[in-house]
Formats: C-alpha cells, sequence, structure tokens
C-alpha cells in the first residue's frame, strides 16, 4: 500500500531525525531509501515467547513457503523480528543515545527512522537453533547456508552484504521480500 501522503510522511520522519541529531543530508549520501510503513499486516508467525511477528501478506506467505521447504531439508528458520514502526525505530535509537553510544556508531548497526526496511513489513531478522540471534556467527549456520542458496525462490534477498553502499555493518541475518 503505497503512502497516502508522502510528503506528510517524509516531514513527520525529518522531524524525527532532527530531534534525533540525525542529518537526512546524510542519509542521501549513503543512498538510503525512505521506506514507507506498511499498514495491512499480519502474523507471520509467533516465536516460542509467544510474541508476534507480523509482516505484509506477499511476505507473510513467501516466510512460511520458504521456512516450510527449509524444515523439508532439516533447516530451522526463525523470525528474530519482523514489521517495526517508525516510533519504535525512534525507541530503539534514543535507547541507546541514553546508554552513550555514539550516534556514528549507532547508524551502522541501526536504520534511522524512516529508512528500516521493517517498516515495509517486508523484512525480517531470521535466527535459528545454535547461535545467538543477530549476530554475524549467523553466517556459519546451516540455516544461512540454505538461505544463500534457495531465498531468491522465494523472492527473498541478503539486504546488507559486507561492505555494502548503505554503510551498515553485515548482517548475515537480514533478509527482505521484494516484490
Amino acid at each position: 500500500m503505497p503512502i497516502v501522503n508522502r510528503n506528510v510522511y517524509e516531514e513527520r520522519v525529518n522531524a524525527l531525525l532532527r530531534a534525533l541529531g540525525i542529518s537526512p543530508g546524510g542519509l542521501k549520501a549513503r543512498s538510503l531509501l525512505l521506506c514507507e510503513e506498511a499498514q495491512d499486516l499480519i502474523v507471520a508467525e509467533i516465536d516460542g515467547h509467544g510474541r508476534e511477528h507480523r509482516l505484509a501478506p506477499a511476505a507473510a506467505a513467501a516466510w512460511r513457503a520458504m521456512k516450510t521447504a527449509a524444515s523439508s531439508q532439516d533447516v530451522l528458520l526463525q523470525i528474530a523480528s519482523a514489521f517495526r514502526s517508525v516510533d519504535r525505530q525512534v525507541q530503539i535509537i534514543r535507547s541507546k543515545l541514553e546508554a552513550g553510544v555514539p550516534l556514528e556508531q549507532i547508524l551502522m548497526l541501526s536504520a534511522p527512522p524512516g529508512y528500516s526496511e521493517h517498516h515495509s513489513g517486508r523484512a525480517v531478522d531470521i535466527t535459528t537453533a545454535g547461535v545467538r540471534t543477530l549476530e554475524q556467527e549467523f553466517e556459519n549456520s546451516a540455516a544461512f547456508r540454505w538461505l544463500c542458496e534457495n531465498a531468491h525462490s522465494f523472492r527473498y534477498f541478503l539486504s546488507y552484504p559486507r561492505n555494502n553502499p548503505q554503510g551498515y555493518a553485515y548482517e548475515p541475518w537480514h533478509w527482505c521480500f521484494q516484490h
């Protein structure tokens, strides 16, 4: 679903960025794209802690098919994180700032509000048994190897490989569904 009023959304995002001390101009230099905040979401998975992970319907259907295909080859895929609102992204960054983490370090690990693929309802952070969640060690797992070989068949792609042009740290766990 397209942004109802892109100008209003951009103004809101820019106000949030300024409040956090983030320069919108610096984001353009990193080729970051504004991500619309999904409105139509469904539960794609409920994790072992009872937490619902929501995705856009097409991304959720592809996720379920991909997870089933992986499972049929004895590979466990689990969602660690899915849809995240702009307001939640603000909370994450604000919390890191309050903990004394420098802003430039935060922005290598976390997308600025309005620029996270998680807002789209199409991105998932994936985990599997035997690895710490959201850690680069995920790249050594059978799940990562399976994703590299098969995820494209389900229209999921690794967003932030090593040395990505957006300047984010390598995230082998972050995969996004492409229409």
